[in-house]
């Protein structure tokens, strides 16, 4: 992706990690110029979230604020480091499972 590219998408990728309503703004406004950069963000801000609910729906069944706690922590720092990477004109995977929500999501963008 060169510089261009990465500037014009950028305002679309850090919204795609906001809320689940951003990845869904993110993507049908890049559905007009189709830019890689933003698409990237979307599938990576789109598995992020899926997983997030899906973990949440789980360790809401726990009686325990460790296990609260740690599904917090853990899921705010994989979506700081998105935000980061968006902000910063960077195409980075999530840490573990960037690669699998890339292929997964692949018709996405």
């Amino acid at each position: 992706m060169n510089n261009k590219t990465v500037q014009e998408g950028k305002t679309y990728a850090v919204v795609a990690y906001l809320t689940i309503i951003g990845v869904l703004i993110a993507y049908f406004m890049n559905q007009e110029k189709k830019n890689n950069f933003t698409a990237f963000h979307v599938r990576q801000s789109l598995g992020l979230w899926l997983l997030y609910f899906i973990f949440g729906y789980v360790v809401s069944g726990f009686d325990d604020w460790t296990i609260s706690y740690s599904f917090w922590i853990v899921f705010a720092l994989l979506f700081i480091y998105g935000i980061f990477g968006a902000f910063s004109g960077k195409a980075n995977s999530v840490p573990i499972l960037g690669d699998v929500f890339q292929k997964l999501f692949k018709s996405m963008g």
